[in-house]
């Protein structure tokens, strides 16, 4: 699943191997075993990097456009 784009940048390529990383040890960490305080830090960060990488999408492939509000 490790397939390279030549059309990224390396700092792309970083960002998309840090966030690999980083859920890769989110998944081999027992989680039951965390105390509360350490289970929020890991959500924390993944949510970080989870928004990261929608950014990077958007940088990719443009911005999502945006629906039109409703009238209500």
């Amino acid at each position: 699943m490790s397939e390279q784009h030549d059309d990224l940048t390396d700092m792309q390529r970083s960002r998309i191997d840090f966030a690999r990383r980083d859920l890769e040890a989110a998944r081999s960490e027992d989680l039951a075993q965390l105390p509360h305080a350490g289970l929020i830090i890991q959500i924390t960060h993944l949510i970080g990097r989870l928004d990261d990488l929608l950014h990077l999408v958007d940088e990719i492939s443009g911005p999502t456009p945006r629906l039109p509000e409703s009238n209500q």
